[in-house]
């Protein structure tokens, strides 16, 4: 497979949602995605229906892999600015900046692709891995589990 991602530099964006922290070993996913669905229905002010994965690494994190380092991993919507926080709740600001962004056609747990980004699109891009947050949008294609979901994956980079 071959990887083609389109560059994109996005403004500042606000989201509501929930977080846990994790590891890879200790992947609590579905459980923060068990929490946060059966209250998406009291976010108003959407900016669109798509749900956001989003994970905030520590700065040290791709420096050696370590499948029990922890990070940060979200569940959100997109909510204007203005959007009063709800109470379960806690508000996300995305900084600007440029992301490669990478379709992907498959099940969420097939990790490849990532390995794919990482090891050898990345290395051969003349772009760096960025500190900020990584991303996955899940739209209208999106299938839990299902070989026939489509999802975007925003990975933060700058030019190396």
């Amino acid at each position: 497979m071959e990887l083609k991602p389109r560059i994109v530099e996005i403004e500042q964006k606000h989201f509501l949602g929930m977080k846990m922290s994790m590891s890879l070993i200790q992947n609590k996913t579905a459980e923060l995605w068990r929490s946060f669905m059966p209250r998406r229905k009291e976010l108003n002010s959407l900016k669109h229906n798509e749900f956001y994965s989003l994970q905030v690494y520590p700065s040290n994190y791709f420096d050696a892999f370590n499948p029990h380092a922890e990070f940060e991993k979200w569940a959100l919507q997109e909510v204007d600015k203005e959007h009063e926080t709800l109470e379960g709740f806690t508000r996300f600001t995305l900084v600007p900046g440029l992301y490669a962004v990478f379709e992907h056609k498959g099940s969420n747990t097939d990790t490849q692709i990532f390995q794919d980004i990482y090891s050898k699109w990345l290395p051969a891009s003349g772009y760096a891995l960025d500190d900020r947050p990584h991303f996955e949008v899940l739209g209208e294609k999106y299938k839990n589990n299902d070989p026939e979901s489509e999802e975007e994956i925003w990975i933060p980079v700058f030019r190396g």
